[in-house]
């Protein structure tokens, strides 16, 4: 539909690494893709292995089976979320739609 309409694709990164490898298979897939988003960090480093790097502003997508990671379960485990909030929950205001504010993050779980 997007790339009918002449609209660029930008897919959102919100769950993490996992997501990110799904993305980068989106997105070689699409000739209107204008940006993936990535967050690189040694935390997501330790949670998979396989993912996709970012070199010089481009990324190959994986060549291994399925979204070409591996999730670490022991990592995945020892860092679990125990809390009932979203992301967007977990500030001391909540988001306000309608006037502007930033998310500063963070979880007190």
């Amino acid at each position: 539909l997007a790339e009918a309409a002449g609209a660029q694709l930008a897919p959102h990164l919100y769950a993490g690494p996992v997501e990110w490898a799904a993305n980068v298979h989106l997105g070689v897939s699409r000739a209107n893709l204008l940006m993936v988003e990535a967050i690189e960090s040694p935390f997501h480093d330790a949670l998979v292995a396989g993912r996709p790097k970012v070199e010089n502003g481009f990324v190959a997508a994986p060549e291994a089976p399925g979204l070409g990671v591996e999730l670490n379960d022991e990592v995945a485990t020892a860092n679990r979320y125990i809390g009932d909030r979203l992301h967007l929950e977990m500030q001391e205001a909540p988001c306000d739609w309608q006037n502007p504010n930033r998310f500063t993050g963070g979880s007190a779980d």
